[in-house]
């Protein structure tokens, strides 16, 4: 069985050695990405995209949850009830409450998702302003306006 490990090792290696392998580090050549000189300027997404995303989960994503957490909860409740006396239905009600716990969570953390999104869009609108507010005074009392 040791023989067989080492014999397909050695395969594999010499199989590995007949094969190119090339390497390519990200950063050399051209660069790319929004602050590269010729790229794109923007972020991955726009304040729109942000604010799609975030109607998203509070029009589909919370709502079609909860209403599947509900029909999941009416269908084990009928469960138990049709178990109970069996070792079944203490099993169903644990694994309910579970599953209570996990959607819970879920919603939670689609509620903290949605608030992010809302507050990110936000945050760089407000970061803008500010700076530009920031660079204004600069260039009211530059000598090189009206040249």
């Amino acid at each position: 069985m040791v023989g067989d490990f080492d014999r397909k090792w050695a395969q594999s290696r010499a199989g590995a050695a007949d094969e190119q392998v090339d390497t390519r580090l990200n950063g050399t050549g051209t660069p790319a990405g929004p602050l590269a000189p010729g790229g794109s300027g923007g972020f991955g997404s726009t304040p729109a995209e942000k604010t799609a995303a975030a109607n998203a989960i509070e029009t589909e994503l919370q709502p079609n949850t909860k209403t599947a957490t509900e029909h999941a909860d009416e269908a084990t409740n009928t469960a138990v009830k049709g178990f109970e006396g069996w070792d079944t239905a203490p099993g169903l009600k644990k694994v309910a409450d579970t599953w209570d716990k996990q959607v819970k969570a879920l919603m939670g953390r689609l509620g903290s998702e949605k608030s992010s999104l809302r507050g990110a869009s936000g945050l760089f609108v407000r970061n803008d302003i500010g700076l530009g507010d920031q660079f204004r005074p600069i260039g009211a009392q530059s000598k090189l306006n009206g040249l």
